[in-house]
């Protein structure tokens, strides 16, 4: 017969029992956690990218010198990141980017259908220059570290602004991998973010070369506009076409464009050179030479007129 715990005394029977099934649980957490595969992402500053691999590649940071292979590029990334990460998981891959009124270009339509690819788009301005793109890339990453999404964020970028969203991050665990493109000369990243992050990797021209082709055509850098080039598809001179119809019913306003309808299927020869010159600013090539891609722009463009009305 077992002796009776003494008044006052701890039941040390009791106790043992409570630690005992306390171990249990914190082994089944531990065993949880170590089944759990880690994940990461990665966050692409396209304007960078841009500016960066045309640089290296064709020798000029303007867009429409030059075609950039983003699906392969994305995949090299990704393909660069398994390797690195063998024992973790993607959850996607974030594109950030800017677009007038933040309505997405051909291009960029056809980058957010990719598998793993989320597009973000912040403003361009009257310059092309990107506006509230580092803020959009300190949201996202900000948010997916506090709520444990990722435990490592990869950072392909290089403005100076993006140090508060590495220490953001960093704040709550994550670690944060800054990837750069080669500069020609001098560096092409802020010496601020290169100290901020928990580590660095460049990329030389033998791996981007593949991803960078200078456009073939008479248009010279810095010019007004470019003179000729691979013609797109019907179908993405068509979208281009409802992208300005939109783009105008914003600025312009309903009742401006309500008094096109009576003239359908013809525009003002006005309206339809406008409609022409914006369509080629945004495909960045000249639709001149292309009598049925003009008329998959109208088309495009009376689509989506008719739609609002």
């Amino acid at each position: 017969m077992s002796e009776a715990t003494p008044p006052g005394q701890p039941d040390l029977a009791s106790i043992a029992a409570g630690i005992e099934r306390t171990n249990e649980l914190l082994q089944r957490v531990l065993a949880e956690v170590a089944t759990t595969p880690s994940t990461h992402a990665i966050f692409v500053d396209a304007g960078y990218v841009y500016a960066a691999a045309g640089r290296l590649v064709a020798g000029t940071e303007d867009r429409r010198a030059f075609e950039l292979d983003a699906e392969g590029l994305i995949e090299a990334f990704i393909d660069k990141a398994r390797t690195i990460f063998p024992d973790s998981r993607l959850l996607r891959v974030y594109w950030f980017d800017g677009a007038r009124r933040r309505i997405h270009t051909a291009e960029q339509q056809s980058i957010a259908e990719l598998p793993d690819v989320k597009v973000r788009l912040g403003n361009l301005n009257a310059n092309n220059q990107q506006k509230g793109v580092d803020s959009l890339i300190r949201s996202d990453l900000e948010s997916l570290a506090r709520h444990r999404a990722i435990g490592d964020a990869v950072l392909i970028g290089g403005d100076e602004d993006l140090v508060s969203a590495v220490e953001a991050a960093q704040g709550y665990g994550a670690r944060v991998h800054l990837w750069g493109i080669e500069a020609l000369d001098g560096r092409n990243q802020a010496e601020p973010l290169l100290w901020e992050v928990d580590s660095q990797r460049t990329f030389d021209l033998d791996f981007c070369k593949p991803y960078v082709t200078r456009r073939a055509t008479g248009y010279e850098p810095n010019g007004d506009a470019p003179l000729c080039g691979p013609a797109p598809t019907r179908d993405e001179v068509r979208f281009v076409g409802a992208q300005i119809a939109a783009q105008w019913l914003s600025s312009r306003g309903r009742e401006t464009l309500a008094d096109l309808l009576p003239g359908h299927p013809y525009l003002p020869g006005s309206v339809d050179q406008e409609l022409l010159i914006d369509a080629e600013g945004l495909l960045r090539l000249s639709l001149r030479a292309h009598a049925d891609l003009r008329r998959a722009l109208r088309d495009g463009f009376w689509e989506h007129l008719q739609a609002q009305y």
